[in-house]
C-alpha cells in the first residue's frame, strides 16, 4: 500500500481495523466456549514453529500434552523454544529451510526414518520480500517459502501416509490474499514486473485454494484440511516488512496466542466446512472472496496444483517414497534432539 492513494489507505483502516485488530478478537472471544486443550497423546508438525504464530500454536500444542516436530531455520531459536515449553522432552527440533526443496526433501526423509503419524500439520513457515530474491536453486523466494514448500511437505507426507488417517492439516494464510483474484502464470513471476506485496498476496490465495484440492482429493475420508487467517498479528516477520503498518496499528495488533487461537480451535474442534472454498478467521468459516473483482479469476484450485507441479525441480516430481526415505534419510545430529527426538 505504500504507493496508494490517501483516501484507499484510509478507507482499508476504516473498514478493517475493528475487525482483523485484537479490538475485533477481544470482541468475538466474549462469546467463545474455552478451548479443552487435551492434545495428549498427538503428534503435531508446525513449520516456521520456533517463534511468533507458529511457536504460540506449537506452545499449546506442547502444554496440552502433544508431542510437537518443531521446524525452522534456526536451530538456536528450536531450542530456545523447546526450553519456553512446560515439557521440552516432548519437543523434537527438526532444521530445514522451506525455500529450498532440497531440504524439504531431506526432512520427509527423516521423519519417515522415525516412523511417526502426524496428528496435526501446521504449514505456517511465511515470508514477505519487498524485493525480488531468487533461491540457489532458481526459484522466486515468496512462492518457494508461503505455497511450493507446503505442497511439496504437505504431497509428500500424503504419499509416504506420514499424516494419520483423521489427521488435520492447516494453512495459515493471510488477508494479504483478499486483494489478489489468482493468476497462477504470476505465482512464481521473476524480472521487472515483480512486486512483493503481491508475489506475497497470490501465494496466500494460492494456499487456500490449494486447500480446496486437498480436501477434493481426500473427500470422503477424515482427515480434514483447513485455510485459516489469524488477523493482524504483531510479529517479527511484519515488523520487518512492514513497518509503517505496525507504526500505525501498534496498539491494537493481535499478539501472538491472539493470532494462533484459531489454529488451536480448529485442530480441537475439526469443524465441517460448508463452502467448497473458504478461510477460516476468528473461528468462523469465512468467505473466500471481499472484494468485486477477485472472483472474477478463471483459474482453479488444479490449476494451482498444476502450477505447483511445474514448479518443482525434477528430482522433486515424483513423491519421496517410503521405500527410498530409510535409505535416503541423512543422520540426524544429536545436537538437534531434545527429549522427544532422542527416543522417536
Amino acid at each position: 500500500m505504500a504507493n496508494a492513494p490517501l483516501k484507499k489507505i484510509i478507507g482499508f483502516y476504516c473498514r478493517f481495523t475493528p475487525s482483523y485488530s485484537k479490538i475485533g478478537f477481544n470482541f468475538r472471544k466474549l462469546f467463545w466456549r474455552p478451548l479443552k486443550g487435551n492434545f495428549a497423546g498427538q503428534v503435531w508438525l508446525v513449520t516456521g514453529g520456533s517463534e511468533g504464530i507458529g511457536g504460540s500454536a506449537a506452545h499449546s500444542a506442547v502444554a496440552g500434552g502433544a508431542t510437537v516436530i518443531c521446524v525452522a531455520r534456526s536451530i538456536d531459536k528450536l531450542r530456545a523454544f523447546a526450553q519456553s515449553t512446560p515439557h521440552p522432552e516432548k519437543v523434537i527440533l527438526e532444521v530445514a529451510d522451506f525455500s529450498l526443496q532440497q531440504d524439504i526433501h531431506d526432512l520427509v526423509a527423516r521423519l519417515a526414518q522415525r516412523g511417526l503419524k502426524i496428528d496435526v500439520l501446521v504449514n505456517n513457515v511465511g515470508i514477505q520480500k519487498k524485493d525480488q530474491v531468487i533461491t540457489k536453486e532458481g526459484v522466486e523466494t515468496s512462492f518457494a517459502t508461503n505455497i511450493l514448500g507446503h505442497y511439496l511437505l504437505t504431497r509428500d507426507l500424503l504419499a509416504n501416509k506420514l499424516i494419520a488417517h483423521n489427521g488435520t492439516v492447516i494453512e495459515v494464510s493471510s488477508g494479504g490474499m483478499y486483494n489478489h483474484p489468482m493468476v497462477v502464470n504470476d505465482l512464481n513471476i521473476t524480472g521487472p514486473g515483480y512486486l512483493g506485496v503481491r508475489a506475497y498476496g497470490l501465494a496466500k490465495r494460492a494456499q487456500m485454494m490449494m486447500t480446496t484440492a486437498w480436501r477434493e482429493k481426500f473427500a470422503g475420508t477424515e482427515r480434514r484440511f483447513y485455510a485459516m487467517h489469524p488477523g493482524w498479528v504483531n510479529t517479527a516477520s511484519v515488523n520487518r516488512s512492514m513497518p509503517r503498518f505496525v507504526a500505525i496499528l501498534h496498539s491494537v495488533l493481535r499478539s501472538h496466542p491472539q493470532g494462533a487461537d484459531t489454529i488451536v480451535w480448529l485442530a480441537e474442534r475439526r469443524p465441517e466446512q460448508k463452502r467448497a472454498e473458504a478461510i477460516w478467521f476468528d473461528r468462523k468459516e469465512r468467505p473466500a472472496h471481499i472484494y468485486q473483482h477477485t472472483p472474477l479469476s478463471k483459474d482453479t484450485p488444479q490449476d494451482v496444483i498444476r502450477t505447483l507441479e511445474r514448479g518443482l525441480l525434477p528430482a522433486a516430481r515424483q513423491p519421496l517414497s517410503a521405500a527410498t526415505s530409510a535409505q535416503a534419510a541423512p543422520a540426524v545430529p544429536a545436537s538437534l534432539a531434545t527429549g522427544a527426538a532422542r527416543s522417536a
